[in-house]
């Protein structure tokens, strides 16, 4: 058995000093993994967000700076409230703004091939169920052709680069393949009451469902064909500050508009719903969000090239109705809507099962939904 010698900063007592230690073979795993595996991060990262002034991008941007690292965000502004996260995000710290079109390959392929980013946190995206309906070329060219221009620009260029993705679990389709109970106020599948996994058969449905599904597919087959390090995540509902909600993307903050309005006088009519209000998902605060795409960097090797159901869970999940009450509650307020014909391709529910992320992320949602939609509601009442 051979011992070595290993050279190494004493970080906690003289930063600016090197020494040499020998270290006997039979304490060598011992000892080195306490010092040189202590910290998983390393400093000086470049990070590079698509979509990076939206609602999710635009709070992964404000940790970036917060840890003091390198930030690049890469964003055509088009989006609705956008803008205004961008003069947010730029209280927050000093970082580069790429005023770009992922759809236009030199303006993704040039970013990528000057700055090659440690991690790229990929959102740029058309998010919107209706609109890609109303306009399913505009949800491609987004979607999947945007999504190809990064993966080739980072094979070519960038290659060890980390790309973590904002997938969603309309990939499933309808899932009315499985039975449901109708209660007073929701919907329960009974074939999975705690959340659905991702052994669930992908079905796309809808042009949104077609382009999220194969940019999800493209992201998992560069890892496979040319070993890009990439990570899926498929998410449930989303919600929290920063959210721009409109009446056909962002269900939870527009709702919680609604409500404010109603409280402040400022309602001119009764709101609508698609369907009958039973519908369920699960909620994801946007604090849990960056906390999951920053333990996705730590443990990329085990990682890469899966996909990940993420969202609150069961005991975060709420139907509208319930949502509603809970506003009314919180408020004081009686809201009025109208009823409309369920959507196309709605999931009467979605509820993420996500013991896969648990294991191999050690992570789990720590805002329950009774504070989240609070501190929503705080946020919210800024821009109502």
């Amino acid at each position: 058995m051979v011992s070595k010698n290993y050279r190494f900063s004493e970080a906690e007592s003289k930063p600016q000093e090197n020494k040499t230690f020998w270290i006997p073979h039979e304490l060598e795993h011992l000892i080195i993994s306490k010092i040189f595996y202590r910290t998983p991060m390393i400093s000086n990262m470049k990070y590079l967000i698509t979509g990076g002034c939206g609602f999710i991008g635009s709070n992964l941007a404000a940790e970036v700076l917060r840890r003091g690292e390198e930030l690049f965000v890469f964003d055509n502004l088009c989006r609705h409230g956008s803008s205004l996260n961008l003069e947010w995000l730029r209280t927050k710290g000093r970082f580069t703004f790429y005023p770009n079109d992922i759809r236009n390959l030199n303006d993704i392929e040039t970013v990528i091939k000057d700055i090659k980013p440690d991690v790229v946190f990929h959102l740029a995206g058309q998010v919107a169920m209706t609109t890609s309906i109303a306009n399913p070329r505009l949800d491609f060219e987004v979607n999947v052709l945007g999504t190809f221009n990064l993966l080739d620009s980072i094979k070519k260029y960038s290659p060890e680069s980390i790309i973590l993705y904002s997938s969603t679990n309309k990939v499933y389709g309808d899932l009315m393949q499985f039975s449901y109970e109708e209660t007073e106020s929701r919907y329960i599948c009974r074939e999975y009451p705690q959340g659905f996994d991702e052994t669930i058969t992908l079905d796309f449905h809808s042009p949104y469902g077609c382009s999220k599904g194969a940019a999800d597919q493209y992201l998992l087959d560069y890892n496979r064909i040319f070993g890009l390090r990439t990570v899926v995540f498929r998410h449930s509902s989303m919600y929290g500050g920063n959210q721009h909600s409109t009446y056909d993307q962002g269900w939870v903050g527009w709702f919680i508009q609604k409500a404010l309005e109603k409280k402040m006088g400022k309602e001119k009519e009764p709101f609508t719903i698609s369907g009958n209000g039973k519908q369920v998902r699960d909620l994801l605060h946007c604090n849990d969000v960056v906390d999951l795409y920053f333990k996705g960097i730590e443990v990329i090797e085990h990682a890469k090239g899966k996909a990940f159901n993420v969202g609150g869970g069961i005991e975060n999940s709420l139907s509208l109705l319930e949502l509603f009450n809970l506003l009314e509650e919180i408020l004081d307020v009686k809201l009025q809507y109208n009823q409309l014909n369920f959507r196309e391709s709605d999931q009467l529910v979605f509820v993420a099962n996500c013991s896969k992320a648990n294991s191999v992320f050690k992570w789990s949602a720590g805002v329950n939904k009774n504070e989240g939609i609070i501190d929503s509601i705080n946020w919210a009442k800024s821009i109502v």
